[in-house]
């Protein structure tokens, strides 16, 4: 190779190891194919956990920074006469080209090869997914929604339309939130992740987002499932943490709470700790409600309330509408909209909480006068005084 198309290909190096340096998170691999006459001598980088390149080349393997793999290259590549360099990341590919005619650059995203008979699988709904199984084959065998053989599992179609759906339903908030530094998403009682793992996914290999994914769950079974399924899938922008999130301290800047089937009121933790972070976009699935039924009284009811299926229901409806006041009390934009079908399951409510500048005191004065009508002090309430005023002893009661 010439020196002219050695020079150009220093060039883009120079943008390759920036590219490298900020999407370090995402990156999978290099690999290098020299060409001499009919001979062809490969070599490949891949980063290990101590965030070094195990560089192999000509049999023999090195650990060198990423900077250092780019000069060997560019030092070998006056040796031959072609080389072609492929940069992976997670769900692109980047393949730069270089002879003595000149030096090409192209990017091609990474397809997942499924089954061909997977599109004639009848229970799948006719619809446009965002998680398509093409293309996100790796991540739904890990978290056993795909057969070893790239087929979606029959009885797992069902949770592969919900997960689908979750995502259609936050894809316009993260749309807005796109931006040049990190996106950082804590998922409190995150359990095994699994939603977290199919978020992360399509915001860094199909919006291109930079994002941080930090689970936390008070189990450290979970927690150990949620590290294996990382360690499989290499998403490296993700950490766990086995812990009640009362005692998660961390100076990063929060973007996002997600918090989705928390019992009772783990759920009403879940959104003080947003709310208190000052996450501009919080959304929560509630699963169980316990916490009014036992305490909230109200004479006018009474008549409906001696039918305990009917306070019951009462109850739902009071934790969840009290829980969108506080919020939109706190300064959010706040919708509430069905999860999913009621057939499939009664609690299929989602909350969906977005950061605005001021403060709602309608809405305060509306939550205050419930409060006091009915009798309660809502976990909410309870929880984000605690993370305002100071932590008490008193904290682990409604947990």
């Amino acid at each position: 190779m010439n020196k002219s198309s050695v020079d150009k290909l220093s060039f883009f190096f120079m943008g390759l190891e920036n590219r490298f340096s900020e999407n370090r998170d995402v990156f999978e691999s290099i690999e290098i194919q020299f060409k001499a006459g009919l001979k062809t001598f490969k070599g490949i980088g891949i980063l290990n956990e101590a965030e070094t390149i195990s560089y192999n080349f000509n049999g023999a393997t090195r650990l060198l920074p990423f900077s250092k793999v780019l000069e060997d290259v560019l030092k070998e590549a006056s040796n031959y006469e072609e080389l072609q360099l492929s940069y992976k990341e997670r769900g692109t590919k980047l393949i730069i080209s270089a002879t003595k005619k000149g030096v090409t650059m192209n990017t091609e995203e990474l397809k997942f090869e499924t089954k061909e008979d997977q599109k004639d699988t009848s229970t799948l709904l006719n619809r446009d997914y965002l998680i398509k199984a093409k293309d996100a084959g790796k991540l739904l065998k890990a978290i056993g929604i795909m057969s070893k053989d790239g087929k979606i599992r029959n009885d797992k179609i069902r949770k592969y339309n919900q997960i689908d759906h979750y995502v259609e339903l936050l894809e316009k908030n993260f749309e807005s939130m796109k931006k040049q530094g990190t996106l950082y998403i804590v998922d409190v009682g995150c359990g095994k992740s699994y939603l977290s793992f199919v978020l992360n996914y399509y915001l860094t290999e199909v919006k291109r987002m930079k994002c941080h994914f930090i689970g936390i769950d008070i189990s450290p079974q979970v927690i150990e499932s949620s590290r294996q399924i990382q360690k499989e899938l290499g998403y490296r922008n993700m950490e766990f943490h086995a812990m009640d999130v009362k005692d998660f301290k961390d100076e990063r800047k929060i973007d996002v709470v997600l918090s989705l089937h928390a019992c009772d009121t783990a759920t009403d933790m879940a959104l003080a700790f947003g709310v208190y972070k000052e996450a501009d976009f919080i959304v929560a699935v509630p699963c169980c409600h316990k916490e009014m039924l036992k305490t909230y009284s109200y004479k006018p009811f009474e008549g409906i309330m001696k039918h305990g299926i009917l306070k019951a229901r009462l109850a739902d409806t009071l934790t969840d509408g009290l829980r969108g006041l506080m919020l939109e009390e706190h300064g959010y934009d706040v919708s509430i909209v069905e999860y999913i079908s009621p057939l499939e399951t009664p609690k299929n409510l989602m909350i969906r909480a977005y950061r605005k500048d001021s403060p709602n005191e309608a809405s305060k004065e509306n939550a205050d006068q419930l409060i006091s009508e009915f009798g309660i002090y809502p976990a909410f309430r309870y929880f984000l005084d605690q993370y305002t005023y100071g932590l008490s002893d008193g904290m682990d009661d409604l947990l």
